[in-house]
């Protein structure tokens, strides 16, 4: 898909989880809005997957959402890309619907793999999943996306060492650099230290991008795909602004996890142009 597409169906995703989360009287529309493009490109240009759903995913990338509170914007992802009708996004967080506020298995929602959202646990399933490919001789790839307040949780340096030791280098890790966490900035809570350098000084290779600029988040997706297969697992460093696209959420983690009222929902879609109709 064309760059100028990939940001249209950006801008009704967009749409998609403010609608949501207004609908919900609850969710995590920050860090949704902030990783909007990058799973947008992920889903209709880089992987290769497939919307008649299976567990196994044999001959198929996966992806694997670590930091599952973002799941109004997986759902939206998934409903667009096929999934499932995207009319279902209108259950989102309502009792007995499929689009619980975290992703989870037992409600059998296709395009789910784990459930996630306990913070921390994602990227130890990716790297299974990156060792099962490689043990039965699937050449597809593994992404995984995680949250950087999500890497203050011990269990990911664990993974990352192993990963290196394993040589999977069929995995590739976007972290969503946006410097918010739920209680106030990253550096406030665990203080500023160098995640690029941490991941190489565990044998990984960095990449670095601008998660909210949609063509350099296609050229580098295309670059880090012919870097796999090269002894190495592959992390990639992605800037990005907790409630891009909408003005008044945009660089406050004040929007981690509350959500819009109607004159908030209001002045978002006002700024947010519906390309693919909304729900």
């Amino acid at each position: 898909m064309q760059t100028e597409e990939l940001k249209k169906v950006a801008s009704q995703v967009r749409r998609d989880i403010v609608r949501m989360v207004h609908g919900a009287k609850s969710g995590h529309p920050g860090g949704s809005l902030g990783c909007a493009d990058y799973l947008v490109a992920l889903y209709f240009d880089a992987m290769n997957h497939n919307k008649d759903f299976s567990m196994d995913g044999i001959g198929e990338d996966l992806f694997f959402l670590s930091n599952g509170h973002i799941s109004p914007l997986f759902y939206s992802v998934l409903a667009h890309s096929g999934y499932f009708d995207k009319s279902e996004l209108a259950s989102f967080r309502k009792l007995n619907g499929r689009l619980q506020g975290h992703p989870t298995t037992h409600e059998h929602l296709p395009g789910i793999r784990i459930a996630s959202g306990s913070l921390g646990q994602g990227l130890s399933v990716g790297v299974g999943a990156a060792m099962s490919k490689k043990l039965n001789n699937d050449g597809s790839l593994i992404y995984v996306l995680c949250g950087d307040g999500e890497m203050q949780e011990g269990q990911n340096w664990e993974a990352i060492m192993f990963a290196a030791k394993q040589k999977t280098d069929n995995i590739i890790v976007a972290i969503d650099v946006n410097g918010q966490q739920i209680d106030g900035s990253t550096k406030s809570i665990m203080g500023d230290y160098p995640l690029d350098a941490k991941f190489l000084a565990f044998g990984w290779d960095v990449y670095s991008m601008d998660g909210n600029n949609m063509q350099e988040i296609v050229d580098t997706l295309k670059i880090v795909k012919a870097a796999t297969g090269k002894g190495k697992p592959i992390a990639i460093m992605m800037k990005t602004e907790m409630g891009m696209g909408v003005d008044f959420m945009m660089g406050s983690h004040k929007w981690h996890g509350i959500a819009p009222n109607d004159t908030d929902l209001a002045n978002a879609l006002a700024g947010l142009p519906e390309t693919l109709g909304d729900y």
